[in-house]
This record gives C-alpha cells, sequence and structure tokens, in this order.
C-alpha cells in the first residue's frame, strides 16, 4: 500500500486554492492530469457524497476513475475515495486540507493511498505507480500555483459575485413568502 502526505505552498489565500480546485470551472483550465471532470448530475462541484468522473489526459488520458467524496468542508477540507476500480489501483482515496500561511498565501496538504493490482504483479507494480503518481502528482499542483499566482484576483472576484448573487437569492425568496 501506498501512503504519502505532500505539502504544497500556494501563491493564494486557502479559500481560493480550495474552489481552484473544485468548482470544474476552474480546474479545467489548469488540471493537467484530467481531460475531462464532472460531478454525477451537472453540479459545479463536489459536496458530500458527490460523485465525479474524471477522464485522464496526456499519457494517463486512459486512466479514468470515479471517485465518491466522503467529506467536503469548503474551504478548508475535501476528501474522496475510489468507486470500483481503475487499473492499476485497486482502491484509492486521498484528502485536501487548505490552510492559511499568511495574507496571501496557503499550503495545500495532500494525503493520499492506493492499492495496485493485480496481487500477484504488486511488487512490481507499486513502486513504478508510486513514483509515476507522485511525480504527476507534484507537476499537477505546481500547475495549480501557477494558475493561482495569474489567476487569483479573477476567482476572488467570482466568489464575491458567487456571494452577492446567493444574497439577492436569498431575498428574494423571503420576499416571496406568505
Amino acid at each position: 500500500m501506498a501512503h504519502q502526505k505532500l505539502i504544497f505552498s500556494m501563491p493564494a489565500r486557502a479559500d481560493l486554492a480550495f474552489d481552484a480546485f473544485h468548482y470544474h470551472h476552474w480546474r479545467g483550465q489548469w488540471d493537467s492530469l484530467v481531460s475531462r471532470t464532472q460531478v454525477q448530475h451537472g453540479a459545479p462541484c463536489p459536496s458530500v457524497g458527490a460523485i465525479s468522473e474524471n477522464t485522464g489526459a496526456g499519457a494517463l488520458r486512459t486512466l479514468s476513475m470515479r471517485t465518491q467524496f466522503v467529506s467536503y468542508h469548503r474551504p478548508t477540507l475535501a476528501a474522496a475515495k475510489m468507486i470500483g476500480r481503475s487499473f492499476p489501483f485497486t482502491q484509492w482515496a486521498a484528502s485536501m486540507r487548505h490552510l492559511p500561511d499568511g495574507p496571501d498565501r496557503s499550503l495545500l496538504i495532500y494525503t493520499y493511498t492506493f492499492d495496485v493490482g493485480p496481487a500477484c504483479l504488486r511488487w512490481i507494480l507499486e513502486p513504478f505507480v508510486r513514483w509515476v503518481f507522485e511525480r504527476k502528482t507534484r507537476q499537477r499542483f505546481a500547475r495549480l500555483a501557477q494558475f493561482l499566482a495569474v489567476h487569483a484576483p479573477e476567482i476572488a472576484a467570482w466568489q464575491r459575485q458567487q456571494s452577492t448573487q446567493a444574497v439577492a437569492s436569498n431575498a428574494t425568496q423571503t420576499a416571496h413568502r406568505p
């Protein structure tokens, strides 16, 4: 079983890094590991119990994985586990914790666990899969950091717009109640 915790410094607040990863509108602009990602039933982001379908990109384009979110606490923590199997993984789970690290910086703590199979080939597959997974994960979060360095103000403006729309929607609903 492979288990690892990686810590990445992000050039943006924790809430911005969280939304850049979990809202598919933003993720599609930077994520080098997926060519397509979507939450079943068309939600713009995951929630507890939501199932997400992810199709690999580049050399990993044949890797497709369905995950179910077991935790989703915006803007600090999200965790998911694989549903079914996706070669070479027989089990996979990961969590992302976002912590403040100054006024415009944060830490992204990514923890993952996986098993590979078939069991008779695990001794040879696991070291290779572990190496590729960690390498691709480091590249992926470096791309997220590069994206945030340029687009953090845009994500912050989007968040303000979302907040304003939610307040307006609540006010409209309250005004129409008998």
